[in-house]
């Protein structure tokens, strides 16, 4: 089994997603293709350290919460991230979630794992960066999110969730305020307005000022 390049393992509570407010082991992978405005991982960018899947495996087992992210960085830029997120599926029964930037092709990600996909907006520098052909990917357990900077940020989204009538194709849609540029209140406000079928996410773990 091939090896992994990891920037970091460690417990916290998971911030995003529908799964928020659970302990959480994260696997970050270490590397990324884009460079988004307001990235807050930078670190992730490096090449990391070398591990063999079967230690990484091991490590996430030998942690005693609920559910494990393979996040990054842009894991799926890794070839050994499906059989990472495949062997660990298999040795055991906690739920499994790899988020990506969208950029790449999610059918790597194995039945057993849910996928957390996130799309760029115009506000994030990376906007055009969607594999669109991730759409019909996508799985009915599987998320998609927005990170939204303003109300430009948020009118896209809104027309890409209505024009590919995401609600239908997965199971959570979600909308996160950029962290420090766009008030939560507000982004709740418009969602109010137009009863969009999406969530309103907040990063949790910034909330609580937690790791």
């Amino acid at each position: 089994m091939s090896d992994v390049q990891v920037a970091e393992l460690f417990e916290s509570i998971q911030g995003e997603s529908s799964y928020a407010g659970l302990p959480c082991f994260f696997v970050r992978l270490a590397g990324c293709n884009l460079n988004c405005d307001y990235c807050d991982t930078p670190a992730a960018c490096s090449d990391g350290d070398s591990m063999a899947i079967d230690d990484v495996v091991s490590a996430c087992l030998a942690s005693s919460v609920p559910l494990i992210e393979i996040t990054g960085g842009e894991p799926l830029q890794q070839e050994g991230v499906g059989p990472l997120a495949e062997a660990i599926c298999g040795a055991c029964d906690k739920t499994v979630l790899v988020e990506t930037n969208g950029t790449c092709d999610i059918s790597r990600i194995p039945d057993g794992a849910i996928a957390i996909v996130d799309v760029k907006t115009p506000g994030s520098g990376m906007a055009g960066t969607f594999d669109e052909a991730n759409l019909d990917r996508l799985r009915s357990s599987d998320e998609v999110k927005f990170v939204l900077c303003d109300r430009r940020d948020y009118d896209w989204a809104v027309e890409f969730v209505c024009e590919h009538e995401l609600s239908k194709r997965c199971s959570t849609v979600l909308f996160s305020p950029a962290w420090d540029q766009l008030d939560p209140a507000r982004l709740a406000g418009w969602l109010l307005a137009d009863g969009l079928p999406v969530r309103l996410q907040v990063q949790l773990h910034k909330v609580l000022n937690f790791r």
